[in-house]
């Protein structure tokens, strides 16, 4: 049996790489900090620069700690929905969940924007209204994806039920952009580039705290998780409860993509991607004991590099980290595709 020890030395790479990539993106921005500063900074020793202290207290390590959760998140949540559903293209958000987070922030733009209203919440809470509205949009489709679980007996039929939820939000979006105000349309189009950089430290322990819980729900399933390796039935001649099972894994999954969506915005391509590059860097192994933590590992590592490269030398511009994680993303898939037919 393989055991978790025997890839000692794979793990201290994966966190050894988070931690300089860490460090690089750190030094990143507007303001140029050394790098030694930024260590220092970081591990809490005095620094002569307290202008340097303040941008990375304030700014940057959340950011840098939001994209870690998120990443990670992210590919947990793709690694279990490429399992349950024996879909290699499965992802994060193939529930529907970052659908329903649309949905809601649509409507509290451009529906209320019908109203004239959604300006009166001013700059700060008019974020923590789109981050509950785009709470409440995935915990409706959510409720909705629980409920029919009650009803179906296999993972495909919820699976087709999750891309036709998706389908339905979809459309009811177009149809909110096309009467909506050119200004609500503009603030919509920017929540959906998605920003790593727009959590202070209070919402960053509440997206903590949500995304703990989805994590901690994932590890409890990682057992069932081996089990669907070889399919439901062998799973159930194991004794694996299929339903509790079906509940545990859309449970943990909207969890960690509702949240991720609701704080930070929709982010493609890391909780479809992460997972392949994981076992493609072990291939010896599908346990999920090994690859769970590794792929939570390998989202975050990911998220990291795309949020550094969004990210201007010398100026106070950010590219947006959407476009960025779909230019390496798509054609890493591509790649990871071509490479399995020959």
């Amino acid at each position: 049996m393989i055991r978790i020890r025997s890839y000692t030395g794979f793990f201290t790479f994966l966190i050894g790489m988070l931690f300089l990539c860490l460090i690089f993106n750190l030094s990143l921005g507007s303001v140029d900090i050394p790098l030694w500063e930024a260590i220092k900074i970081t591990l809490g020793y005095p620094t002569t620069k307290p202008t340097f202290e303040y941008i990375l207290l304030d700014y940057r390590i959340p950011k840098a700690v939001t994209a870690v959760l998120a990443g990670g998140s992210l590919g947990v949540c793709g690694l279990m929905m490429q399992t349950y559903f024996r879909n290699p293209l499965a992802g994060p958000y193939v529930l529907g969940i970052s659908s329903g987070a649309s949905l809601g922030v649509a409507l509290l733009l451009m529906g209320s924007s019908w109203l004239g209203g959604w300006f009166v919440f001013g700059e700060l809470g008019l974020r923590w209204a789109i981050m509950i509205a785009a709470s409440l949009g995935s915990v409706l489709v959510f409720s909705l994806i629980l409920i029919a679980a009650v009803r179906l007996n296999n993972s495909t039929s919820l699976l087709i039920l999750g891309l036709m939820f998706g389908s339905f939000t979809a459309a009811i979006v177009n149809l909110l952009m096309f009467y909506g105000s050119k200004e609500a349309l503009q603030k919509y189009v920017f929540w959906s580039f998605g920003s790593l950089g727009n959590i202070n430290s209070s919402e960053l322990k509440i997206l903590s705290l949500v995304l703990f819980i989805g994590l901690g729900m994932a590890v409890l399933a990682i057992k069932n998780l081996n089990s669907l390796l070889l399919g439901e039935a062998y799973a159930q001649s194991l004794g694996v409860s299929l339903k509790k099972n079906r509940y545990l894994i859309v449970i943990s999954g909207s969890l960690l993509a509702g949240a991720t969506t609701a704080f930070v915005g929709p982010i493609g391509f890391i909780g479809l991607a992460a997972p392949h590059l994981i076992r493609l860097l072990v291939p010896s192994t599908r346990d999920h004991k090994i690859i769970l933590p590794a792929v939570f590992l390998g989202g975050a590592l990911l998220l990291l590099i795309c949020d550094s490269i969004a990210q201007i030398p010398g100026s106070a511009s950010v590219l947006p980290i959407n476009g960025i994680t779909s230019l390496i993303g798509a054609p890493l898939i591509i790649l990871l595709i071509l490479g399995q037919r020959k």
